[in-house]
């Protein structure tokens, strides 16, 4: 029963420190938000362009000039590729670690603050829930103080408490959506670097082949 009260007591501090919890979790989401959608500006690639070019570097071999021409290239297939590339002389065992090393990296750091932005799409409607009980339990307890103001009081209170679910409602829609857009894009971004990987193995593999073909046989030996 004293924890009950406690509880109703609490209860009496109303809606606003949610509102205002909910306005900081908002502008927190918009920070990650405009974070991620930097950081993935530029990740993405024409794959199909960058493997004709490759390819022909490769049978060129001009593969320095590539590299020197994408070394700064902000996109993650590319990168990739250049990882692989440059390991090449090590055959194609040290050409598949590297890539993947490298893609590892680059899948670690699109992961980034993507976790906030699920978490506070899944989370931020029950704060504004439980901001709306307390602003309630707050108008029931005007309502039983049977002032001359108390039915004007308790219809401003219980509006206040819904606001809270509406509020939470208005960030967790927007932190949603941006999750399953930079999840979608990260995805659609590492398929290519899988992409380019494969092309680097397949040229790996092809030079090495090439150079181990089998010496022409001699003519037998005439039997006595």
């Amino acid at each position: 029963m004293e924890l009950s009260k406690t509880f109703v007591d609490f209860a009496q501090l109303g809606a606003d420190w949610v509102l205002w919890l909910l306005i900081a979790l908002s502008v927190f989401s918009v920070g990650v938000m405009v974070d991620r959608f930097l950081w993935f500006r530029g990740r993405d690639a024409d794959t199909q362009a960058f493997l004709t070019e490759m390819r022909g570097a490769y049978e060129r071999d001009e593969l320095d000039h590539l590299t020197k021409k994408y070394k700064d290239d902000a996109s993650i297939p590319v990168q990739v590729a250049l990882r692989g590339l440059a390991e090449r002389k090590g055959g194609p065992a040290a050409v598949a670690e590297a890539m993947h090393g490298e893609r590892a990296r680059w899948r670690r750091a699109g992961d980034k603050n993507l976790i906030i932005l699920g978490t506070l799409g899944n989370n931020v409607p029950f704060v504004g829930l439980f901001g709306t009980v307390l602003g309630v339990m707050n108008a029931f307890l005007l309502l039983s103080s049977k002032s001359s103001q108390a039915e004007k009081e308790t219809l401003d209170t219980i509006a206040e408490a819904l606001s809270a679910t509406a509020f939470g409602l208005m960030v967790a829609i927007p932190a949603v959506v941006a999750f399953n857009y930079f999840s979608r894009k990260l995805k659609v971004v590492m398929s290519g670097a899988d992409e380019c990987a494969h092309h680097v193995l397949a040229l790996v593999h092809g030079t090495e082949h090439a150079g181990a073909s089998p010496k022409p046989l001699g003519k037998p030996e005439e039997t006595k």
